[in-house]
């Protein structure tokens, strides 16, 4: 021992020489002698049929293991049940764990009648029916004012101003001139009579003037209807000319309520269609009444129409300008049809795509499935094709179920399989 220490002390690079050859030897024989066996058991591995793919570009599939082409990453081996010729390669299977993590529910696909409560927004309006535009029929002078401001209320034939005219008394005195021609030149007479007429004098206020003779040179200014004072456009004292407006009167005891429908509401919604209205101002109360106009021309800025129902109001407690809500209960048609929600449809911007929910023994497989939809049912929609009575589409979780379908390559929301997908052949140089 003390000889071997002093061989060492006088030839120490001869001793770390010694040392390092002395673990390469040791390392070779460990590790380096299994490294032909265990390439071999790694090459069986990777040969034995198993499908290999990229974890960041699942449309890479092949099978030898190796790198990614497109990013180099090592390639990760598909599940077993993608061989399994019974299963669809575009079929999504899940753990019981996994639809438990991810919540998926499934809804049963079955026929109905395809029906929908259309709720509309609006506002009460005037009936324009019920203006009355009141308009001077000749020139003169406001001499009295009897009705000084807008909002009040009038009855039919009220006076509401009156008015003195030159024209008017020259008009009067022609008529007492031709009554003295009456038998002799009965269309002289007729001519001065309707001459008053048409200045709106009535029957008796003319007869009046034959029978007493006299002129009359001031001239009441009568309602035309009982309403409400919209419009004032005179003062007392104002000198008017014929043709110009004075009053504008409505009546309220009858108001429309007209509502915007958006284009996809407008199939739903018919003439005689019963709705109910409610307005915020009567919380609890329910107006009914019907679908009476349907405007046939659709607003290009709001991509609108206007439905319009009518409504009695002889308490006026309607008032236009208030706010109304509508709902109407419609039936699109009396055939039943399938119907799907519409938390189950993914849109994929030009179709609309379910999983369908497949019996398939213990596996919680479900499929990818393109479907045609119909009319907008609020919560469903009409399904056109795809889909069959009886069919379990998932409504909750779909979300998920198509990321585990990208991440499989398989079809998804993403990937329609219309486009040629990238594929490697095993005997492409992966490198």
């Amino acid at each position: 021992m003390k000889k071997l220490n002093q061989i060492i002390s006088q030839n120490p690079v001869i001793y770390i020489g010694g040392v390092l050859v002395l673990g390469f030897l040791l390392g070779w024989l460990v590790f380096g002698g299994s490294s032909e066996p265990a390439s071999l058991n790694e090459s069986h591995e990777h040969t034995s049929g198993t499908v290999w793919t990229c974890s960041m570009h699942p449309q890479i599939k092949v099978n030898t293991y190796g790198d990614c082409p497109i990013c180099g990453m090592k390639l990760i081996p598909l599940s077993n049940v993608d061989k399994n010729d019974e299963i669809s390669s575009d079929a999504v299977v899940l753990s019981a764990s996994a639809i438990k993590l991810a919540e998926v529910e499934t809804s049963l696909i079955t026929k109905r009648i395809p029906n929908k409560e259309v709720v509309l927004s609006g506002t009460v309006k005037v009936d324009e029916r019920r203006i009355s535009e009141l308009t001077a029929h000749f020139p003169g002078r406001i001499e009295k004012l009897l009705v000084n401001f807008t909002g009040q209320k009038v009855q039919r034939g009220q006076v509401l101003a009156t008015i003195f005219s030159p024209e008017l008394v020259t008009a009067q005195k022609e008529l007492l001139e031709a009554i003295k021609y009456k038998e002799s030149n009965p269309q002289f007479y007729l001519a001065a009579r309707n001459k008053l007429k048409l200045w709106m004098f009535s029957k008796s206020q003319i007869d009046t003037i034959e029978d007493t003779g006299e002129v009359q040179f001031y001239f009441n200014i009568l309602s035309p209807a009982k309403g409400t004072v919209t419009k004032r456009n005179i003062a007392q004292g104002d000198h008017i000319m014929e043709g110009m407006s004075m009053f504008q009167i409505i009546s309220l005891d009858h108001v429309w309520v007209e509502f915007d429908a958006y284009e996809s509401d407008i199939s739903w919604i018919n003439l005689g269609s019963n709705i109910d209205i409610t307005l915020k101002s009567m919380p609890g109360r329910v107006f009914k009444s019907k679908v009476a106009f349907i405007d046939p021309i659709l607003n290009t800025d709001t991509r609108t129409t206007v439905i319009r129902a009518e409504l009695d109001n002889y308490d006026e407690k309607l008032r236009p300008g208030m706010f109304a809500q509508a709902a109407i209960q419609s039936i699109l048609s009396n055939k039943e049809a399938i119907v799907v929600p519409k938390s189950a449809v993914l849109w994929t911007g030009e179709n609309a795509v379910v999983y369908i929910k497949e019996d398939h023994g213990e596996s919680n497989l479900f499929q990818y499935r393109e479907i045609t939809l119909g009319a907008d049912m609020g919560s469903y929609y009409v399904v056109v094709n795809g889909l069959e009575a009886g069919d379990f589409v998932v409504t909750n979780g779909v979300f998920k179920i198509d990321a585990a379908a990208q991440l499989k390559g398989s079809k998804s929301m993403m990937n329609s399989g219309k486009e040629e997908p990238f594929v490697v052949h095993a005997n492409m140089n992966m490198k």
